[in-house]
């Protein structure tokens, strides 16, 4: 099948969704041409060897702000507006009047209006599946009800009525829409059904994966006493669940083993996360170009989110390197684990730092926790069980429906 794939930004690791579905997609034959935005030429030199073609359109940031502003008075979410350029728009309208391709893939919120408007000016024809990967709506909402960030709700507050009724019209506007997690296809479908005419095209669920051949097992010892916590820092869920780490639950900790340590593993952290590491038992990486030492060296991964929604690839990927996860509830939503067996489940900051003290004390259960993790990802969340959901999207939309 020819895929034209609209991503809005450069799928990589980082960007692990789009990246996974292009490579396997590729891998069992499919032919991909995509348009993406410029943001990572090491991924883009990868893509192209993996793509037929790839189309990188150059974005600045004030492309960005143009958008925002002709936005504004309008109800499009900001979001679907951030890359919304002509340029964007141009490349993708290009690639569909070439008339090569069988399928539109359109990734995430902030790609879909590009699609929609290239589709628009090329006269239309062909199906388009939006993986919208999560409900954006749900997770404004948490944002604005938990964040501790001033600045986060209000810009949560400001795109939630926007994005609630942009999403509650996907069923209409998409041949088909893809998300990570039932909870999300229960999000929309809601949407759908309370603020529009309720839409008959599918919500299907495709599961983040975790690359069982990357993140392996690891059986040499581990840092005494360490703890890791991944995760793109400037992301606002993550920086929340950092500074929720450090300044609610280590003190407990460190009042019983002042010796255990921290690294905050991931990129672009603000001020206020790089200003940790002037403690001697907070490492702050900033961006790593591989997260299996830190992941594998630890005695334990923590995720401590206080809000989020989707899967938490970082959950996934340290119990594919069996390292025993300790976890906030809203991490395992997305998840069949079963707690206490496959990872540790804490409700509250006093639960949490016990849970570590606990798991510190205990390396049998944490091997047993290890193992379990490792066992719960290859059964439920390979990426080739994601691209067979994918792919059965794909002839769904493309085979003609006959009627007499």
């Amino acid at each position: 099948m020819n895929i034209l794939f609209v991503a809005p930004y450069t799928p990589s690791p980082i960007r692990v969704r789009p990246y996974q579905f292009i490579r396997h997609l590729a891998r069992r034959g499919h032919t991909i041409t995509l348009v993406c935005v410029a943001d990572n030429e090491a991924a883009l030199a990868e893509l192209r060897t993996i793509c037929r073609r790839v189309v990188a359109v150059p974005t600045r940031t004030g492309d960005h702000v143009l958008a925002y502003i002709r936005a504004l008075p309008t109800r499009l979410p900001l979001q679907a507006a951030h890359c919304l350029t002509p340029a964007m728009i141009t490349a993708v309208t290009r690639e569909i009047q070439s008339g090569d391709h069988d399928v539109i893939h359109i990734e995430h919120l902030r790609a879909a209006e590009i699609g929609l408007a290239a589709l628009h000016q090329s006269g239309g024809g062909l199906p388009v599946v939006l993986d919208a990967v999560d409900s954006i709506s749900l997770l404004f909402e948490r944002t604005f009800r938990r964040s501790s960030s001033l600045s986060g709700r209000l810009r949560a507050l400001i795109d939630l009525a926007r994005t609630r009724h942009y999403e509650a019209t996907y069923p209409h506007r998409f041949a088909a829409v893809v998300v990570t997690s039932p909870e999300d296809r229960w999000a929309l479908m809601t949407l759908n059904q309370t603020l529009s005419h309720p839409g008959h095209n599918p919500l299907v669920v495709a599961p983040n994966g975790v690359d069982l051949e990357y993140f392996q097992p690891h059986t040499g010892p581990r840092h005494p006493a360490s703890l890791v916590f991944t995760g793109k820092m400037s992301y606002h869920a993550n920086e929340a669940a950092a500074r929720y780490l450090v300044e609610a639950i280590m003190p407990r900790v460190w009042a019983v083993r002042p010796e255990v340590t921290v690294t905050l593993a991931g990129a672009e952290p603000g001020a206020h996360i790089r200003a940790y590491a002037h403690d001697p038992r907070i490492t702050v990486t900033g961006a790593v170009p591989d997260l299996r030492p830190y992941l594998t060296q630890a005695t334990i991964a923590v995720a401590p989110i206080r809000y989020g929604v989707g899967v938490q690839n970082k959950v996934l990927e340290a119990m594919a390197t069996a390292t025993p996860v300790i976890t906030a509830r809203q991490a395992t939503v997305a998840l069949s684990v079963q707690p206490g067996h496959d990872l540790i489940v804490a409700d509250d900051a006093a639960e949490f730092a016990q849970a570590i003290l606990n798991l510190l004390a205990d390396p049998e259960r944490r091997d047993r926790l290890g193992q379990a993790g490792r066992m719960y990802v290859e059964r439920h969340h390979h990426w080739q069980q994601s691209v067979t959901c994918l792919e059965s999207v794909y002839r769904a939309v493309t085979t003609p429906v006959y009627t007499h």
